[in-house]
């Protein structure tokens, strides 16, 4: 592994004392695009449309659900299909999605290791992702992650989700510790503002889903090569409150 990149060595010195690691899903913990891309083409096929190739679609991920649908069904990152087609596509990617969860997701190379380190120092492990708890159990569940959490908010756990800094803020004041004491690691912008936001830190991995743009271009303290390499630039704060 190549050593992790710091983005803002002016902003902290490391290692950073922390409480609390936030760790976000697709693209961070799990390979999830394929089984994504496998959905998005078999709603395609039922609405007598053309497949998209999967890269197509994984550069589409990165905004929930409802945005994919929107991409895969105007082959674009911003164009908005037609209400009716969206309103009658949205509830087909669901059920094909649900069909084929964790047909090829796995985790990435360092993610259950990295889970384990940080357990074992002592660190609160928090899972908040944009996806929807129907799949979000489910997927944590049958890749063996779940026991590793402590609290795990979904896209639809609160009235907000990233890149609004709420489901952060609600993890940090569930656990009673300040903002400054948690780092989020994910892998796009939705992770960065939310955290930048929150008053959080923020490490972002360089092989997930941001949609398509390269994470050492975000405002982010560090690019790990994988969730494990975190453990080097981190410690666990064992005083009440990091000052």
């Amino acid at each position: 592994m190549t050593q992790s990149t710091i983005q803002s060595s002016n902003r902290n010195s490391f290692p950073i004392p922390l409480k609390a690691v936030i760790i976000d899903l697709d693209g961070t913990l799990l390979d999830t695009a394929q089984d994504l891309a496998l959905a998005a083409n078999a709603m395609l096929r039922e609405l007598h449309m053309a497949e998209l190739p999967s890269s197509t679609i994984q550069s589409f991920i990165g905004k929930g659900v409802p945005k994919l649908v929107k991409r895969t069904l105007t082959n674009s990152p911003d164009d908005e299909p037609d209400p009716e087609l969206f309103k009658q596509a949205l509830p087909i990617y669901e059920r094909c999605y649900a069909e084929n969860l964790h047909v090829n997701t796995c985790p990435y190379p360092g993610a259950i290791e990295g889970l384990e380190q940080l357990k074992q120092k002592g660190f609160h492990l928090i899972c908040i992702t944009n996806k929807t708890e129907i799949f979000t159990l489910p997927l944590l569940h049958a890749t063996g992650l779940l026991d590793y959490f402590e609290l795990v908010l979904s896209g639809d756990s609160l009235p907000k989700r990233k890149p609004d800094p709420l489901p952060l803020l609600h993890a940090c004041k569930h656990f009673g510790i300040s903002p400054k004491a948690a780092l989020l690691i994910g892998d796009s912008s939705n992770d960065a503002i939310a955290a930048r936001a929150a008053g959080c830190h923020i490490f972002c991995v360089p092989y997930g889903y941001n949609e398509g743009h390269d994470v050492h271009k975000l405002d982010c303290d560090a690019v790990v090569d994988s969730i494990v390499d975190t453990t080097r630039l981190i410690t666990y704060q064992h005083t009440s409150e990091v000052s």
